[in-house]
């Protein structure tokens, strides 16, 4: 399709009649464009059907065609119509009107023929290089492809994506989702968690199989809920992938070995109609002729920029553009295109806001008169993904053979070099410097001044200056660096530290020195770093490391002393007596985790009138603090008792004691459970404090006692306690015990509770009731707190 050129006396500018010339040979081009296409997807079915039928690569496919065509002396077109002709369907196309050809030769094992299995999906992969043969759009290859695989493997969504020009994903094709769906996914920009461009920009296909997890890690289209498993392949054969599929399944649970080698080879096999002819973008084909190539030549061996411009005509005759049919290797554009990259593009479509200027007149007058074009500065602007590039050239053209040689140079790059050095400089606090021995001149940047907190006005800092900026200490270390760096020619690295209006800054110098032919320096080049901010971290550091060293000294000493306090003021950790007629076993453990000694005690003692006193109790915290609190009611109790006071009484004057002794940096609580046996009528009287229940073991049954009250001591004043009396049967044992016991994290502590009666029952019942202390603390080999276990037994009568 072509327009008819704007005339001159419409009252158009010569810009806007240049880019209604670029729009109008645009459609043509996409007309000419489009026929190509349906041609190369003729020539890339083709090769379909013979990789599907004698299980070829593409480009094997490729050469089976051309060999062919050569044998049956036709063209690669008409051979590629034979091929589709022979797959059972008619060949008649819509565009050209072709006659169904012969069939093809019988397919040969090939890797799509190598098992059973294998069997059905060559049978598949040729149903869909026979429907790939009429379809002409990505949608109605996702069509095909979700019909094809909807059965077999629960394809039930098929969507197609191309790389978009910014880097993000446009929605080419789809099959199996609502038009609703389908708008909201259309786009997708260059997000991170997004599968689909991770295929695409990693090269390889991403298998989602765990919706729950893979909604974690991905943006999944239409959320996790109806396609339970997803695979996004990328099309092979582009450097880099430009197109990917993805397949939907309702089928839930992992891809197989054997689904996963089928969607490779399905995705492989569409290849063909989905690949475009070339990313968006892609520079249009060079024009050469023999004139051209010998001047391509030439620019391969020229040094510096310089490309060869051919006229584009008008049907009048009028120049409407300028193609760049050859480029000198050096020959960089704004937007970064380097030598051949800029063949075949066009001046006022790659540059358009060259038209109408200066330039513009300058090429079109040199082509007219053949005079020399050598014009002003010229500034360029063009905007690529989003961001502004602006450069100034002084260009030069010349005529030759009807068309333009030109040639630049670029008067904004060392400038630019220049910004990236100082923004480096400034960065990494850091700036160069040079000494000229020879003049005894220095050079310093910008950044060492702000390093030395000096005023640019004074220049750089001399040598007979310096002293008076370094810190005392490092004068030695600096003059020898100096020494080596002048006398010997040494490279050097050496830090220092100088003084300033901001304080003792920490710097580093790093220089070498160059020498004359006689070997003697003559120029110094180095830099200077500003480490302070590193030095102080790494002071900060080592001050953090000491203080925690301290600690840990502090805390092992501590440790060792509440060890040794608690092993005096314990008794034995194991042991059995004997005591008013009782049997009891008793097993302390310390705790499996931790620095710190716990406040877990017991007794067991003969009172002064028979009786026996039994006392399990637990101080909260640890360290030297829980071990004093733990004397403190160990002992305390144990004298009230001996005097003969009533237990409830114990325990409301042991409350009083704690909450009386806390300290504002340490308020000690404990839980406690006491009992008091007299054997002339085997009655057991208990009371507690917070602690947990008691078990009673009879009869090879276990369960908790039901428990009086009373208040955790040192909560509050005049908390009340009661007290519960137990006749003990013979056989009968009373299990007293700390909650390292029974607590676990994982567990409620009723679950703790009932799984302690069970087990001290069981272990009774298996005949271990003579040491049940001892094995129901062994049966806890991973805990967390002390544990203290107190068996009163009372013997069956003989």
């Amino acid at each position: 399709m072509e327009d008819e050129p704007v005339s001159p006396a419409g009252g158009a500018s010569p810009e806007a009649l240049a880019l209604a010339k670029v729009v109008a040979r645009l459609r043509a081009e996409v007309a000419d464009l489009e026929a190509g296409a349906a041609m190369a997807a003729v020539r890339e079915r083709a090769k379909g059907v013979l990789m599907a039928q004698e299980g070829l690569s593409p480009g094997e496919a490729h050469e089976l065609l051309r060999q062919r065509a050569e044998r049956d002396r036709c063209t690669l077109a008409e051979e590629c119509w034979l091929t589709l002709g022979s797959t059972g369907r008619p060949a008649a196309s819509k565009a050209t009107g072709q006659p169904p050809a012969a069939a093809a030769s019988p397919p040969r094992t090939g890797r799509y023929a190598t098992g059973a299995s294998e069997d059905g999906h060559r049978a598949l992969l040729a149903r869909l290089a026979e429907g790939l043969a009429a379809t002409s759009t990505a949608s109605e290859v996702a069509e095909l492809l979700r019909a094809v695989l909807g059965d077999t493997e629960q394809v039930d969504a098929v969507l197609i994506y191309t790389l978009a020009v910014a880097g993000g994903l446009q929605l080419a094709g789809h099959a199996g989702i609502d038009a609703s769906l389908a708008e909201q996914w259309s786009r997708i920009p260059p997000l991170a968690g997004v599968a689909a461009l991770e295929a695409l920009t990693e090269a390889h296909a991403v298998w989602l199989e765990d919706p729950d997890l893979d909604a974690e890690r991905y943006l999944l289209i239409g959320g996790p809920g109806p396609w339970p498993s997803r695979a996004w392949i990328p099309v092979p054969g582009e450097r880099p992938a430009t197109v990917v599929v993805g397949f939907h399944r309702t089928r839930p649970g992992p891809f197989t070995d054997g689904t996963r080698s089928l969607l490779g080879r399905v995705v492989e096999l569409c290849g063909g109609p989905l690949r475009g002819s070339g990313r968006p973008g892609a520079a249009a084909p060079a024009y050469e002729d023999e004139d051209v190539t010998a001047v391509q030549r030439i620019f391969d061996v020229l040094s510096g920029p310089a490309v060869l411009l051919t006229p584009v005509r008008s049907a009048e005759g009028r120049v409407e553009d300028f193609r760049i049919d050859a480029a000198a290797a050096e020959s960089v554009d704004v937007a970064g295109r380097r030598g051949k990259e800029l063949v075949g593009r066009r001046i006022l479509e790659t540059y358009p806001t060259v038209a109408g200027t200066a330039l513009w007149d300058g090429y079109l007058d040199t082509l007219t008169t053949g005079t020399v074009y050598e014009g002003l500065p010229f500034t360029y602007e063009e905007v690529a993904a989003g961001a502004p590039f602006r450069s100034v050239y002084s260009v030069r053209a010349a005529r030759w053979e009807g068309r333009l040689v030109v040639s630049w140079t670029r008067h904004d790059t060392s400038e630019r070099e220049a910004r990236r050095l100082d923004d480096l400089q400034r960065l990494g606090n850091l700036g160069w410097a040079t000494w000229n021995l020879a003049t005894d001149t220095m050079n310093w940047s910008d950044q060492v001044y702000t390093i030395f907190g000096r005023d640019r006005a004074l220049g750089p800092v001399t040598l007979e200056e310096l002293p008076s900026h370094v810190v005392p200490a490092d004068l030695p270390g600096l003059g020898a660096a100096l020494r080596r760096l002048l006398g010997e020619g040494a490279a050097v690295d050496q830090p220092f530290r100088i003084t300033t209006v901001h304080g003792v800054r920490h710097l580093r110098f790093v220089a070498e020195a160059h020498a004359d032919s006689d070997g003697t320096p003559i120029e110094v080049h180095g830099f200077f770093q500003d480490l302070t901010t590193q030095r102080g971290t790494e002071i900060a550091l080592r001050e953090s490391e000491r203080a925690n060293l301290v600690q840990r000294g502090m805390l092992k000493a501590e440790r060792a002393l509440a060890a040794r306090l608690q092993e005096t003021l314990l008794p034995i950790p194991e042991q059995t007596l004997e005591l008013a007629g009782l049997r009891v076993d008793v097993a302390y453990l310390p705790a499996d985790a931790g620095v710190n000694v716990g406040g877990d005690w017991y007794s067991a003692i003969p009172l002064p009138d028979g009786s026996a006193l039994f006392v399990v109790g637990d101080v909260a915290g640890h360290g030297l603090a829980a071990v004093g609190a733990m004397a403190q009611l160990r002992f305390t109790a144990k004298g009230m008792a001996i005097t003969g006071s009533k237990l409830p009484v114990v325990l409301s004057r042991l409350n009083t004691l704690l909450l009386h002794t806390a300290t504002e940096s340490y308020g000690a609580t404990a839980t406690m459970v006491m009992a008091r046996y007299r054997p002339e009528n085997h009655r057991l009287t208990w009371v507690r404090a917070g602690h947990l229940p008691p078990v009673l073991i009879r009869d090879g049954e276990g369960h908790c006692l039901s428990q009086p009250e009373g208040r955790l001591l040192g909560a509050s004043f005049g908390a009340p306690y009661g007290q519960a009396v137990l006749d003990l049967l013979p056989g009968d044992h009373f299990l007293l015990y700390t909650d390292g016991l029974v607590e676990d994290p994982a567990e409620d502590i009723e679950e703790g509770l009932a799984r302690l009666a069970a087990s001290a029952a069981h272990l009774v019942r298996g005949g271990r009731d003579q040491t049940l202390a001892r094995s129901l603390a062994a049966g806890r080999p991973r805990h967390r707190d002390d544990i203290c276990v107190l068996d009163v037994h009372l013997p069956p009568e003989s």
